[in-house]
């Protein structure tokens, strides 16, 4: 058995990585004190069984870069404090931190220096995902500087793990090391996500149902799938678009549902549904968009939202990525041009006219998705972090697992 710290600032459980690493851990037996961001009215301390639950009180904000910043700086000071004070009375084999920001893993500075070992997960591209947000080139100083601190992030912890092979070489392309970083897919809770439990679930025939679950922002398309639905509203008879989720673009893409006359076919959740209420109503929807928008981010990324689609065996329409045609092909999935909406409603209503198509791709999503399982992911992380805990003291890189899984 293994102390493990692992920190983030993110919310637990609604953080879909993070909550299924912790569970990982402890299922295999480890005791992890988990360091994250509090929301709402969630208790500052909470344990259950092997796990304690450390939440700092810094509110999400994210309304411009300065609030960014200041958020972040908050938030490293008192998790390092936390960590410090924690591994002193603890002793840690292993500190775990996931970014954003990358530059968090230095709030595992003394632990590491009192014989702890350090993993970074690395989430995104930082670079690329603030280039993306505040529309900055890539020569850019600040996104120059996020490259710089990516690389010594990644030098600093003795060993690294991302989201997907094409993550993987990014980062080698800036200088790290390959054979310090693994690749852990994302891929889905295979305990929650379970389409049996919603086999009674009533599909509402007159209607030919999408879904979109998740942050509602620029970078996710939505605005792309209303300008769809607009074009497609006299060739698919019932058509609907059921939107759960929230985010800043919530209000714009509300007023052009209104502008393009389809406010009556765009429905919209009352802000963020808790999974349990998600899931039957992904289980009653006909297929499944993630629109995301191919840029340096998300070619390198797979949505967590694809993979809960794929679990609960939904036709997915999705945009054409590298990370996407690397893991899956062309047979997986209804794929269209990033950003081209009249690709969009084509391949939206080519799944409405042929069901057959609809049957085919969920059939090949599950066989190749098979290996990217997490019961699968979950043994290869479990293996790294346990590899990390028995390592000797001596201060060197270890090596880890190269890819993710086998392709299919």
């Amino acid at each position: 058995m293994a102390r493990i710290c692992v920190i983030r600032q993110g919310v637990f459980p609604f953080d879909a990585r993070l909550t299924r690493e912790v569970k990982a851990l402890i299922a295999a037996g480890h005791e992890v004190d988990l360091i994250c961001q509090r929301w709402g009215d969630q208790p500052r301390h909470e344990r259950s069984g092997r796990l304690t639950v450390y939440r700092l009180p810094i509110e999400r904000q994210r309304r411009g870069k300065i609030s960014y910043v200041l958020e972040y700086g908050a938030f490293f000071v008192l998790a390092a404090l936390r960590a410090t004070r924690l591994h002193l009375r603890e002793r840690y084999d292993v500190v775990q931190v996931n970014s954003l920001p990358d530059c968090l893993v230095f709030a595992a500075l003394v632990p590491r220096l009192l014989g702890a070992r350090v993993l970074l997960d690395l989430h995104e591209c930082m670079p690329e995902f603030f280039s993306l947000k505040y529309k900055l080139p890539a020569q850019h100083t600040l996104v120059r500087a996020l490259g710089l601190c990516e690389q010594v992030s990644i030098r600093f912890a003795d060993a690294a793990i991302t989201c997907t092979e094409q993550m993987r070489e990014r980062f080698a392309e800036r200088g790290a090391r390959k054979e310090k970083i693994g690749v852990i897919l994302n891929s889905f809770d295979d305990q929650r996500f379970d389409p049996r439990r919603y086999s009674a679930v009533k599909r509402d025939r007159g209607h030919f149902v999408l879904v979109f679950h998740g942050t509602i922002d620029d970078m996710y398309g939505l605005d792309l799938v209303v300008r769809a639905i607009a074009r497609l509203r006299h060739r698919i008879p019932g058509l609907l678009l059921r939107i759960y989720g929230d985010g800043p673009r919530r209000e714009s893409i509300e007023a052009l549902a209104k502008e393009l006359g389809v406010e009556d076919l765009v429905w919209f959740s009352r802000g963020w549904v808790p999974m349990d209420e998600l899931l039957p109503r992904i289980a009653e929807a006909d297929v499944g968009v993630v629109a995301i928008r191919r840029d340096a981010c998300f070619d390198l990324t797979h949505s967590n939202k694809m993979y809960d689609l794929i679990a609960m065996q939904k036709p997915v329409v999705t945009s054409r990525t590298r990370a996407v045609e690397a893991y899956f092909g062309d047979e997986c999935f209804q794929l269209f041009e990033s950003g081209n909406e009249q690709d969009l409603a084509r391949a939206i209503l080519e799944l409405y006219e042929d069901p057959e198509l609809r049957q085919r791709l969920v059939r090949r999503a599950t066989e190749v998705n098979e290996p990217y399982r997490w019961v699968r992911q979950a043994k290869r992380y479990v293996e790294l972090v346990e590899h990390l805990a028995a390592a000797d003291t001596l201060r060197r890189s270890v090596p880890v697992a190269v890819d993710g899984a086998e392709r299919a």
